[in-house]
């Protein structure tokens, strides 16, 4: 068919893969970061001119030459205010952006609690929202709230800015099922949230399909729907039905592509929509490697230390077990709790032992939050392991067992900016008559480690339910639906 491209705009930088159509190969790349911003500016708000700044560059020495569609991925979390004109009211808000926590708390007041939001629009409304940032805006800048006339993510400005800044605006499922005023469900907007956070309603993108163009430049590039870097790092992982991603960072998540939207009436799951059609429910839980890296640092060790310690013990360690809610925790929904080390006795008192519980507490913290999904029926064959920390000994030892499937450990690369182009490679396809708008193109498979569970899952299942057994005595009912507030 011909040659795409995919350009993903991070937090932090721009990368483009440029890829054949047909067989997913890469033919070039480019890289580079975003300008930096003066020192005294706010590192949660930004002006998205940069972000064009570093697409320029990326795509610059002929990196584009003979591409006939681009997709476009790029970060989350993130708003852009516009004015009637399109002018930016204020520069966009990004990131973990704290200052935004009350708002996203009497947002869920104002609507009657948690399972009305969830109700609503699939998700509870949380400080890195679109929406909690919209309402933080209204509440602390009311002047700039009051000019605020259109709303727009990273992706769908980059788009528009791609085609021209047409008098349309686009986004796509993905992208508008992040924002807190778009249900996954219904396939439909609730403006009616949108004034509740802002005070009154303005003009919001329309949605795409997956395989639709959001149009064409007059140079005749073609510009796909475009996503979020998580449904596009789906899309480039190749990821479908069966299949779940745990990624590790300081917090973590768990999603799976599923074939309906999924709502929790505590709040546990995000109803997410994909990049392929599909849905993509996912449980965040706010400990994941903060805990080895405190572990790490209790016992004057790094993250590969701890791992070589974690080996010298064995399943269980020891009797000790680790509920990691260091930062509180969402999954299960306990905000205010602290983090508790069970099962101390003087033989266990070893900092290989601890070590070993950090790992294994981190990942059985994890398995809670896949049996979220899996009690509501999502069924999952196998996950795929993202993050740095994934590559550790200690991780890949206790994955599979503890999450009772095979674990797919993917080789580093652009996923998201992969997925990206996989996405332009579906719309140039469906514009050429060469592809249906229901079927992606079929690239490879992500090259990748598989692991699967051996002959001691008894073991890993009796340190699993061990596991169990000691966050149910310290927090009984902690998942039950009745222990959240509404």
């Amino acid at each position: 068919m011909g040659i795409v491209a995919g350009l993903d705009s991070s937090s932090a930088f721009t990368r483009i893969v440029v890829c054949d159509s047909e067989t997913g190969a890469v033919l070039r790349q480019g890289y580079a970061p975003h300008p930096q911003q003066p020192a005294d500016t706010d590192p949660y708000e930004t002006d998205p001119q940069s972000w064009l700044l570093s697409l320029g560059e990326a795509a610059g020495g002929g990196i584009l030459e003979g591409v006939q569609a681009i997709g476009v991925s790029a970060q989350q979390r993130a708003l852009l205010p516009l004015d009637a004109q399109g002018a930016l009211v204020r520069p966009a808000l990004v990131g973990n952006d704290k200052r935004a926590q009350v708002a996203a708390a009497d947002l869920v007041e104002r609507l009657g609690g948690r399972a009305a939001w969830a109700e609503a629009v699939g998700s509870v409304p949380q400080h890195t929202q679109p929406l909690a940032k919209l309402a933080w805006l209204a509440r602390t800048e009311p002047d700039a709230a009051r000019r605020v006339a259109v709303l727009m993510q990273p992706h769908d400005w980059l788009v528009w800015q791609l085609l021209g800044r047409p008098a349309r605006r686009t986004t796509d499922r993905g992208g508008a099922s992040g924002t807190g005023w778009w249900s996954a469900a219904t396939g439909s907007y609730r403006p009616d949230l949108v004034e509740l956070a802002l005070g009154h309603r303005a003009v919001l993108p329309e949605v795409l399909g997956p395989a639709d163009a959001a149009g064409t430049t007059p140079e005749g590039l073609l510009i796909s729907a475009g996503t979020g870097e998580t449904m596009a790092a789906a899309l480039g992982l190749g990821v479908g039905p069966g299949d779940a991603v745990v990624s590790l960072g300081a917090s973590g998540s768990v999603m799976a592509v599923h074939h309906e939207a999924l709502a929790e009436p505590g709040g546990l799951i995000t109803s997410l929509a994909d990049a392929s059609g599909m849905h993509l429910p996912v449980v965040n839980v706010s400990n994941a490697v903060r805990a080895l890296r405190g572990t790490a640092d209790m016992l004057g060790t790094d993250l590969e230390g701890l791992s070589e310690l974690a080996l010298k013990s064995t399943p269980g360690a020891h009797g000790l077990v680790l509920l990691p809610y260091l930062e509180g925790e969402r999954t299960p929904y306990l905000p205010h709790t602290a983090g508790t080390l069970a099962g101390l006795r003087r033989d266990s008192m070893k900092p290989e032992h601890l070590a070993r519980a950090a790992f294994e507490g981190m990942l059985c913290g994890l398995a809670d939050a896949l049996d979220v999904l899996r009690t509501r029926g999502v069924a999952i064959r196998r996950v795929f392991l993202l993050g740095a920390a994934a590559g550790l000994p200690a991780v890949q030892a206790a994955a599979p067992g503890l999450f009772g499937t095979q674990v797919v450990v993917p080789q580093p690369a652009d996923y998201a900016a992969l997925g990206a182009a996989r996405q332009a490679a579906w719309a140039l396809g469906v514009a050429q008559g060469a592809l249906a708008p229901h079927t992606p193109p079929v690239w490879p498979a992500a090259a990748a480690q598989v692991l699967d569970p051996d002959e001691d899952l008894p073991a890993w299942q009796a340190v699993r339910q061990q596991y169990v057994a000691t966050r149910e005595s310290i927090h009984p009912g902690a998942f039950a639906v009745q222990q959240h507030p509404q």
